[in-house]
């Protein structure tokens, strides 16, 4: 699929990054979501101009004549952290008018942030950060937390990458390399999903849980993964969502806040996507109309 665009006048265009078109990985995914992008924001009068954000790690004056940049589908930034902690701050340095912020984009990308909202009294799973995971690290995970299963994924990721789900006496393969963190695995993920809360601008767009293939854990739909829209958050999911955000306390154009109960239905923060998020908007009542607005409010 290619996305062909089209300038119109009496049209705002604004730049939606894009993937490194050196990395195939992404070949004929990317354009389609890009599509329904633009679909959602053309009746708010906002054009989308596509633009690869590897494009501008040194230099961003490709992109200072926007109004407004969103690095939407910035797929592939987590296998190339380091250009990407770059790039962020060649945007900001440029005063590019980028939601959400560069600074944001790159606290977000490593999941330490969790351990920092954890300190503010947000809830999420027991944690061990730790440099580089260990078959010594993972025996003494089982024995910290008394489970049977463990999760360990690296600290910079996007889709499950790299996270793997061990029982005891699993060899330790494929383990991510440098900073990690793992995790007692919840089984209510296989049995209650996990569920994602919208925000544009600051308020509650719809709600979407997600539930993993029969024997997966993984809730992507990239492994086989189901999305259901609901119709109202359920009962103590937005407390959390509204505590996390005002916890975060940032100037967002855009979040999702993925959660997952514990064995006593307690809400459990699994991550606060505010780079690239899916904002699932197949599932949204009002078909994206929330967004663009959001959108059009900041032109």
């Amino acid at each position: 699929m290619f996305f062909r665009l089209r300038y119109t006048r009496g049209m705002t265009q604004i730049a939606i990054l894009t993937p490194d078109p050196a990395d195939p990985s992404y070949d004929g995914q990317w354009q389609g979501v890009l599509q329904r992008l633009a679909e959602a924001l053309a009746p708010a009068g906002i054009e989308v101009a596509p633009s690869a954000w590897t494009a501008h790690v040194e230099d961003a004056s490709g992109l200072t004549g926007y109004p407004l940049v969103l690095p939407l589908i910035v797929w592939g930034y987590h296998r190339d952290h380091d250009r990407w902690m770059q790039a962020c701050a060649t945007w900001a340095e440029a005063g590019l008018t980028m939601l959400n912020p560069p600074s944001v984009l790159g606290w977000n990308s490593d999941k330490s942030y969790l351990g920092r909202l954890a300190d503010k009294g947000i809830a999420i799973p027991d944690t061990i950060w730790i440099d580089s995971p260990t078959h010594a690290d993972v025996d003494a995970a089982f024995d910290r937390f008394g489970t049977d299963q463990l999760v360990v994924k690296p600290r910079v990721s996007g889709g499950a990458w790299k996270t793997l789900r061990l029982s005891r006496g699993d060899a330790l393969t494929d383990a991510p390399q440098g900073p990690a963190m793992i995790q007692p695995y919840l089984p209510t993920i296989e049995t209650e999903g996990e569920t994602s809360l919208l925000f544009f601008g600051g308020k509650l767009s719809h709600v979407v849980n997600k539930r993993p293939a029969p024997g997966e854990f993984r809730v992507q739909v990239q492994y086989g993964g189901g999305y259901t829209a609901l119709p109202e958050p359920p009962a103590g999911a937005l407390a959390l969502a509204e505590a996390t955000l005002a916890a975060i306390d940032e100037d967002l154009l855009y979040a999702r806040i993925d959660m997952a109960p514990d064995a006593d239905g307690g809400w459990l923060l699994m991550e606060a996507e505010m780079i690239e998020p899916d904002f699932y908007l197949g599932s949204a009542p009002e078909g994206g109309r929330n967004f663009a607005e959001a959108v059009r409010a900041r032109l």
